[in-house]
């Protein structure tokens, strides 16, 4: 008896092994038996629309469902439903007139379950194709992988006769154990490491580097190339065999990340019971990517599904990236509403609930990164022109100012919508604006603040504050620090500080423990200019009304071309601190000028600033 064992990777759908043609030389042994016995050829055997002439006797000796017919007439028509059909069927007429063909792993299966239905047992003759068949599936096939992956892919086609003879449930089992033992690797045979999830935890999610990590592993691949329903049982057998949930998960993540390729109906319906397999054991979740889940909610899932997908997401949410978020389509209109705007929604407010319940008992730096990453993701929006500026705003409330440790996300975000929303009024522009804090935003944010046009006046004030603030608190730590250093080297006495003044926590450095990296707000709790910034805003709050007063006395005057001056323009104009300007020319009253005297103003700061830094230097030196 011929065997064959599979090594490349030839398709199962046909044989790459070249046999003889059967039906010549099953006419030629019938012929053969004829001469040799005497007897004709008396029954005819009619199989899927092929009909075969044998010898009655010799079928009753060898087959049990030929010998339950014996009485009959000496036409015998074999059910549709034959397993293999006539190609099979001529096989097996070949073992029983004695010539034996060539068996491979493309057709054990398909003979083995023809043999049954045949009923060609060890009750009616001995050594009987039966006993021979099953003695070459256990003692060839099911040691070797490749044979047994092809012998269960032929097995679908086979069904139910392929799981009722145990030969799909026996393929499984032998794959299974050479999978764990691959793992486990006894005899040390693996150059590389496992394929694993955790290299994808800290990337985006990506269909094509997760499938060329999946080719890095054959028995991976193999495994994920099986119908669903063998994988299914795959999977299973793993579990009871013992193989951890750390390897049997990342498997079923490889085997649903193959269905999101070709995006159709028929993988729609893999996909979701490909993550029943996986979304039922509560110890897979903590090693799969958080993108993972993420790419599965862009599909088309049963909403326990998308329950079960949104809690996992809500766990791992601090580990995500905004390249796996799902975003709206600037073409398909109403963004605010939108499904995935909507979903996105959802999932940060269960974060926020959840962190809440938790009293903030998380890490602080996982609870800021979801707040920057909600910004980013707000920043990043097709907004259009349908988005009111209610909603926008409570797009901002979904996640809590504290979750903020920075400003500059939120910034982009306000102008991204004030940039489609130019006709907006004040009154609102003024509502989005004031939920940004200068003293969270970066210097290079800060200054680009105040160069737009977009912003409200009141805020560009409070940018150029919080930068004079800065840079005065830079030159009274430096001259502090110019104090402790010559004190040091002239009189050799430290004199003693509230902290250490070194070199390298010096004021003036721009490492992690500088001034600009600390919080404004501990810088201003240690001075004493809070109260000037607060008086400061509310006198630009009442600059504001009284601008907005002074404009619609403007359109009341009965001839706005020529307004009534109450003084030279050139004279009665008085600069304050901080771009404040009160004009006793109404007409004269301009945001623009504003805006050009602040960039003044900004420029003078920065000069400022640049020379604390080089006095820094040189007192350094």
């Amino acid at each position: 008896m011929e065997t064959y064992s599979f090594k490349d990777g030839s398709s199962v759908a046909s044989s790459p092994i070249s046999s003889p043609n059967i039906s010549t030389l099953l006419k030629i042994k019938v012929l053969s038996w004829s001469k040799e016995t005497g007897l004709p050829a008396s029954v005819h055997v009619r199989v899927c629309n092929k009909t075969f002439n044998l010898h009655k006797t010799l079928l009753c000796t060898k087959s049990g469902y030929f010998k339950e017919r014996e009485d009959q007439l000496s036409e015998i028509e074999i059910p549709q439903d034959f397993p293999g059909g006539a190609e099979t069927f001529e096989k097996i007429m070949l073992f029983i007139y004695g010539c034996p063909t060539l068996i491979h792993p493309f057709n054990i299966a398909g003979l083995r379950c023809a043999a049954q239905f045949l009923q060609m047992t060890e009750h009616y003759s001995t050594s009987n194709l039966c006993e021979r068949f099953d003695l070459y599936l256990n003692q060839v096939v099911l040691q070797n992988w490749d044979d047994t992956l092809v012998v269960l892919k032929t097995c679908q086609e086979l069904l139910p006769w392929s799981e009722d003879l145990l030969i799909v449930s026996r393929c499984i089992e032998s794959l299974a154990f050479t999978a764990c033992m691959e793992i486990l690797d006894p005899e040390r045979r693996r150059e590389k490491p496992m394929v694993m999830l955790e290299d994808l935890m800290n990337q985006p999610w990506e269909y094509t580097t997760v499938e060329k990590i999946i080719n890095q592993d054959t028995w991976i691949k193999d495994l994920t190339d099986l119908p669903f329903a063998f994988f299914r049982q795959v999977t299973g057998s793993l579990r009871r065999q013992g193989m951890k949930e750390r390897y049997v998960s990342p498997l079923i993540v490889f085997y649903v990340n193959k269905c999101f390729i070709p995006e159709d109906q028929t993988n729609t319906d893999i996909l979701q019971r490909a993550l029943d397999l996986l979304l039922t054991r509560d110890k897979a979740y903590r090693f799969i990517p958080v993108g993972f889940y993420f790419a599965c909610l862009a599909r088309n899932l049963k909403h326990e599904t998308l329950v079960k997908l949104q809690y996992q997401i809500v766990s791992l949410l601090h580990t995500a990236h905004t390249e796996n978020f799902i975003y709206p389509k600037a073409w398909s209109g109403n963004v605010a509403f939108s499904q995935e705007l909507l979903t996105m929604e959802n999932l940060f407010v269960a974060y926020v609930s959840t962190e809440s319940e938790r009293h903030l008992t998380s890490s602080p730096s996982n609870v800021m990164r979801v707040g920057n990453l909600w910004d980013i993701y707000l920043s990043s929006l097709p907004y259009d022109q349908d988005m009111e500026t209610k909603r926008f705003i409570e797009l901002i409330e979904t996640v809590p100012m504290l979750f903020r440790e920075s400003h500059d996300q939120l910034y982009l975000a306000v102008n991204a919508f004030l940039q489609v929303h130019k006709a907006i009024s004040q009154e609102e522009k003024g509502s989005i604006c004031s939920y940004l804090n200068c003293q969270k935003l970066s210097e290079e944010t800060s200054l680009e603040l105040v160069q737009n046009e977009q912003m409200p006046l009141r805020l560009v004030v409070q940018a150029l504050f919080v930068q004079q603030l800065n840079t005065h608190q830079a030159f009274k730590d430096c001259s502090d620090s110019f104090r402790f250093t010559n004190s040091a080297d002239f009189s050799g006495s430290v004199v003693p500080t509230s902290r250490p003044l070194t070199s390298q926590h010096s004021p003036c450095t721009d490492d992690e423990t500088g001034p600009r990296n600390r919080p404004l707000c501990f810088l201003m709790q240690k001075d004493a200019t809070l109260d000037e910034y607060e008086s400061t805003s509310f006198r630009i709050h009442n600059l504001e009304e009284q601008l907005v007063s002074l404009k619609k006395t403007l359109q009341s005057q009965s001839n706005p071309k020529k307004p009534t001056c109450l003084g030279k323009r050139s004279a009665s104009r008085n600069r304050s601190t901080f771009g404040q300007v009160t004009t006793a020319c109404i007409g004269s009253v301009s945001f623009t000028s504003q805006r050009k005297y602040a960039n003044r103003l900004l420029r003078v700061l920065r000069r400022v600033n640049l020379f604390g830094s080089r006095k820094t230097n040189k007192s350094e030196r």
